[in-house]
């Protein structure tokens, strides 16, 4: 889905509905492929192109939860070369000088909008 820019900068993705738990969806924001994430009732935006293999499709990788020093780390893991990357920060799990950006991601008015400003 290619998205245009609201009046407040923010880029509308998809309907709120449209996505399911556990499940992303890619946006184009601005030129960028942006991997949309919902899991639990909490929203994460990456950038969809993964940095090990090149390919946009980090929005198809399985999500899940692992404890790192004590803490919940929630992630996708790439459906290409598994590299799991945490969608709090964007950092991969696996290869230490790796990372994908991360995006604010909110719903306004039952759509979900990103902030392309990284």
């Amino acid at each position: 889905m290619t998205a245009t820019v609201d009046a407040h900068g923010w880029v509308p993705v998809c309907d709120a509905d449209w996505i399911r738990p556990g499940r992303g969806v890619c946006a184009l924001v601005e030129g960028r492929a942006v991997a949309v994430f919902l899991v639990g009732d909490e929203l994460f935006a990456i950038d969809d192109v993964d940095p090990c293999s090149g390919a946009s499709v980090l929005s198809r990788g399985l999500v899940g939860t692992t404890e790192i020093d004590g803490s919940a780390v929630v992630y996708v893991a790439s459906p290409l070369r598994k590299q799991r990357f945490d969608l709090r920060t964007g950092r991969c799990l696996d290869v230490a000088e790796v990372s994908v950006d991360v995006h604010p991601v909110t719903t306004v008015d039952g759509t979900i909008v990103v902030d392309p400003g990284v």
